[in-house]
């Protein structure tokens, strides 16, 4: 089936700055390990005749490894204003059912920890934060060139939700689908996902 969703989302995982997972090499938090979350704003998407439209989920992930080595644990928390047509469909996605990038994730995990339903709320902005059931954390951009008002970004990652995304921090202890961790890394951008997309610009890092 086709599908398509795009939009813009926030990150937090537990590495040091910056996060190496981009450049497929070992996780920087204390125990070796990247735990993190995601939360996307679908601004704009469907599954066939489901619309997502305004649709905030959580992509929750462990990764003992760098990407590569596969081992992950993935889920997800879709918010509980959706409809269950619109959680299942985000499940059915984002667990790599339908097609596309998210079934190379697919292919690297372990563990599918399930769908939750519960509050994720997402703020956009210069500086964007978002709310998982009830746990907050806001994105902190790195400064570029003193003067310059341009902040840090990665480009052209190996793997990445976006062609492009700011780095910073983005603090705040999670809990969710037994997946707990304090947040450091932040990373943002606006990002378009579909089951058929140009070669080359599939996501590939939670």
């Amino acid at each position: 089936m086709a599908w398509r969703i795009a939009g813009t989302y926030v990150a937090s995982c537990s590495c040091n700055l910056i996060c190496p997972c981009p450049t497929d090499n070992p996780p920087t938090s204390a125990d070796g390990q990247c735990r993190g979350v995601g939360v996307f704003h679908v601004a704009d998407g469907n599954l066939d005749d489901t619309d997502l439209s305004g649709v905030n989920v959580a992509l929750i992930n462990l990764f003992p490894s760098n990407l590569t080595a596969g081992h992950w644990k993935l889920g997800i928390v879709v918010d509980e204003g959706a409809s269950d047509e619109q959680a299942g469909a985000l499940e059915q996605i984002i667990s790599g059912k339908e097609g596309g990038p998210f079934a190379d994730f697919a292919g690297l995990t372990d563990e599918w920890l399930g769908m939750e339903r519960g509050s994720v709320s997402f703020s956009d902005g210069d500086a964007p934060s978002a709310s998982i059931i009830g746990a907050d954390f806001s994105f902190e951009p790195l400064e570029g060139p003193e003067g310059s008002g341009a902040q840090t970004t990665v480009k052209n990652a190996a793997f990445g939700f976006a062609p492009e995304f700011r780095v910073g921090h983005a603090r705040g202890h999670q809990n969710v689908l037994g997946v707990e961790f304090d947040g450091i890394y932040g990373e943002t951008a606006d990002y378009e996902f579909a089951s058929e997309m140009a070669e080359g610009a599939a996501p590939g890092r939670g």
